[in-house]
C-alpha cells in the first residue's frame, strides 16, 4: 500500500474530517478526499461512513487505523532514538502529569531547563488521565503514585501531603483556628471530592465536610482552589509544596493533613539512553533537591 494514502488516511481518520485533516496535512480537501477513494479503491473497501456530521469508520477503517495508529507510533520511538543517537539536547519533549502538579510546581520551574537547553521543545500535557507511556501517549510522566507497569523505569522524587492553608491577611482579618470545629466559622475551598483527583486529597476534603462546615467552595482543579485562597475567600486545601513557593500562604491547623502522596516520574525502557530525558530528569531532580533543602533550612530558623 501507498504509504501517502495511509499517512493520509490516518489523519482524516483521526480527525473525523477531510476538512480538518488537509487542514493538519497542508492540502485541499479535494486532494484529501482523491487519496481517501485511491486508498478504498486499491483495498475494495469501504473505510467510511460518510454523513452530514463527519465520518465514521467502518469495521474495516477501524482495522486499517489501529494498524497506521501503530505503525506511527514505531516511528515516533525510531525518530526519537535516531535524534537522542545526537550530542545536543534538542527537539520535541512530552510530558504528562496531572493540571495541579503541572501548573502550580513544574510550569513556574521551566524556565530553568529552558536556560539550559533553549533547543527543547516541551508538550506539557496535563490531565487526570493517566497516559500510555508504553504506546508512547507521552514520553515522560510524573504521577502520584508507583506506575504499575512492568515495561518503564520509574524514580521516586518526593511525597507530598495535602494540607489547610490561607492567607496570611485572610488569617489576620479573621483569625486562627484552633481546632477542627473551628472550621465551621470559615469558607472550606478544594476540589470537589467526587472530580478526578489523587485518591488521598479527595478521602481529606470528605472528612473536612463531614464536620458540617455550611460554607463550601470547590473547583475542579488546584489553581483555582489557590486563586481563591490567595484572595481572601477562604481556608484552601492544598498541596504542602506551595508553601514553599507562595510565602504569605499560612498553614492552617497543622495536624490535619493527607496521607502521604508519593510523587514518581516514569518514561519507557526504550527510551533509557534519550539525552532529552536524561535532561528533564536531571532538571527535576535539582529542583527538588532545591526545594528540600529550602524547607530543612526554613525548619532551622
Amino acid at each position: 500500500m501507498d504509504w501517502d494514502k495511509l499517512r493520509i488516511f490516518h489523519a482524516v481518520a483521526d480527525a473525523g474530517s477531510l476538512t480538518h485533516a488537509g487542514d493538519t496535512l497542508q492540502l485541499s480537501q479535494s486532494a484529501v478526499s482523491r487519496q481517501v477513494r485511491g486508498l478504498e479503491q486499491s483495498l475494495n473497501a469501504t473505510l467510511f461512513h460518510r454523513h452530514a456530521r463527519g465520518l465514521i469508520l467502518t469495521e474495516q477503517g477501524e482495522l486499517l487505523f489501529d494498524a497506521t495508529r501503530a505503525m506511527l507510533k514505531r516511528l515516533d520511538t525510531a525518530t526519537a532514538r535516531i535524534r537522542d543517537s545526537e550530542e545536543e539536547v534538542f527537539g520535541e519533549l512530552r510530558v504528562t502529569t496531572t493540571i495541579g502538579f503541572g501548573t502550580l510546581w513544574l510550569a513556574p520551574r521551566l524556565s530553568q531547563l529552558y536556560k539550559k537547553y533553549p533547543d527543547l521543545r516541551i508538550d506539557l500535557m496535563l490531565e487526570e488521565r493517566v497516559l500510555d507511556l508504553p504506546m508512547r501517549e507521552a514520553d515522560v510522566a510524573i504521577r502520584m503514585k508507583e506506575p504499575s507497569q512492568a515495561d518503564l523505569i520509574r524514580k521516586r522524587l518526593m511525597s507530598v501531603h495535602m494540607v489547610l492553608a490561607a492567607n496570611a491577611d485572610y488569617i489576620a482579618e479573621y483569625g486562627m483556628p484552633q481546632q477542627p470545629k473551628d472550621l465551621q466559622a470559615h469558607r472550606l475551598i478544594s476540589q470537589n471530592p467526587n472530580s478526578a483527583q489523587v485518591g488521598a486529597a479527595a478521602m481529606l476534603v470528605s472528612e473536612l465536610i463531614a464536620n458540617n462546615i455550611p460554607s463550601i467552595l470547590t473547583v475542579n482543579n488546584y489553581f483555582g482552589v489557590l486563586q481563591g485562597v490567595l484572595h481572601n475567600l477562604g481556608i484552601g486545601v492544598l498541596p504542602d509544596y506551595l508553601l514553599h513557593d507562595f510565602p504569605n500562604l499560612v498553614r492552617v491547623l497543622p495536624e490535619v493533613e493527607s496521607v502521604e502522596v508519593p510523587v514518581f516520574l516514569a518514561y519507557p525502557e526504550e527510551l533509557r539512553h534519550s539525552k532529552r530525558i536524561a535532561a528533564f530528569r536531571d532538571f527535576v531532580q535539582d529542583e527538588i533537591f532545591t526545594y528540600r533543602k529550602t524547607m530543612k533550612e526554613q525548619a532551622v530558623t
